[in-house]
């Protein structure tokens, strides 16, 4: 195993931290246990700079303060690798921000690289295989294994190396800067807190329902969150998200045709079966001028040629996909496109204030796009 340094008490992270901040390169990780309770929580921090590697154990310190201005610090560069749920996590339990971000899958997808998950890029980078077991493991746990431990200090234990691989890789292709650009845009992510009500809002599918289905969408969301917060379990243990778009649609009101719906097993019927009618019972009688809709964006003003322009900016899109080898979604997502489409800059500096689009598609599409724009006009 490699040597670690475990970190578990106030004054060994104070003394710790002044060691880190010491270097301007260091790679960090967290583990959470949002799989196995209601309230997800950072249950390991995992931190490694040129010379050694430390596991933080936020479950045995009640002061995380002293990590907070190495991570804010714009002279010390964090690699992480996929940075969003990391950033946002900090966010949430310590008020940490993160500046001077390096993110290698960020990276990976600025240089046209399919296959970036951290495993493949240690197995392709270093022959290392990381045990994907560990991923769905409960974190809180203590003691921690030898096993567990092993997996989290390999999460970071070559992240400064790949780092160093791929910023040259941008370097060559000229993206380093678009990488810089994409991962100061990462540091601004917040923790967003999903069980604000109406909770239908982040219910995947609940954007194609109707008004009388969202009324009753709603109560049987508001009743698994309730009772997922009585059991300490995630939602999806208590009732799956397939099972809550089953008993929205096929709307059982009887224990007769809750069964016959095979929304849920023989189990969940027993224990949440009565609760679940009377959810239902209260989304039927909303009345009308009542019920719930699903909040929209105001649609751009239909113009004649906005098909025919969003497909060609569609397919300019697939064209310099191709020769980059950067996958479409990230070249130019579709919302973007829409309103580029609908807000018909004429330049590449009226195209640049158009919300969602980088400095770095503007330098790689910007003047195709005013092109296109032009033609169709």
């Amino acid at each position: 195993m490699i040597e670690y340094t475990l970190i578990s008490s106030n004054e060994e992270l104070k003394q710790q931290c002044r060691d880190l901040a010491t270097h301007q390169h260091i790679a960090m990780d967290l583990e959470a246990d949002s799989m196995h309770h209601f309230k997800e929580r950072v249950c390991l921090i995992q931190v490694a700079d040129p010379e050694r590697h430390y596991l933080i154990d936020p479950l045995a310190i009640n002061d995380l303060s002293p990590l907070k201005p190495i991570c804010e610090n714009p002279a010390i560069t964090k690699v992480f690798h996929g940075a969003d749920f990391d950033i946002r996590s900090l966010d949430r339990d310590f008020d940490i921000k993160i500046n001077n971000l390096f993110d290698t899958e960020i990276a990976c997808r600025l240089l046209g690289i399919q296959k970036r998950s951290l495993a493949a890029l240690m197995k392709k980078h270093f022959n290392l295989s990381l045990d994907k077991r560990f991923q769905r493991t409960d974190w809180s746990q203590r003691p921690l294994s030898d096993e567990m431990i092993a997996y989290s200090i390999n999460d970071v234990a070559h992240l400064l190396d790949l780092a160093q691989i791929l910023k040259k890789k941008l370097v060559d292709s000229g993206r380093l800067a678009w990488a810089m650009e994409e991962f100061e845009l990462q540091t601004q992510v917040r923790y967003d807190n999903h069980e604000k009500a109406p909770l239908f809002i982040k219910f995947k599918g609940a954007g194609k329902m109707g008004r009388e289905s969202l009324a009753i969408l709603e109560p049987l969301l508001q009743l698994r969150t309730e009772i997922a917060e009585q059991k300490n379990l995630p939602l999806f243990k208590v009732i799956g998200a397939e099972s809550i778009m089953k008993l929205t649609v096929r709307k059982p009101q009887t224990m007769q045709e809750l069964k016959q719906s095979n929304a849920l097993s023989p189990k969940q019927i027993a224990m949440y079966g009565e609760r679940c009618l009377k959810a239902i019972a209260q989304g039927l009688s909303v009345s009308k001028d009542k019920m719930p809709s699903y909040p929209r964006k105001k649609a751009p003003e239909g113009q004649p040629s906005m098909p025919e322009r969003i497909n060609a900016l569609k397919n300019l899109r697939e064209s310099v996909s191709q020769k980059t080898g950067i996958e479409p979604g990230f070249l130019m997502s579709n919302a973007t496109i829409t309103a580029i489409v609908a807000a018909r800059p004429l330049c590449e500096e009226e195209l640049l204030k158009i919300d969602g689009t980088r400095q770095w598609q503007v330098e790689l599409l910007g003047k195709e796009v005013i092109e296109i724009l032009q033609i169709s006009a």
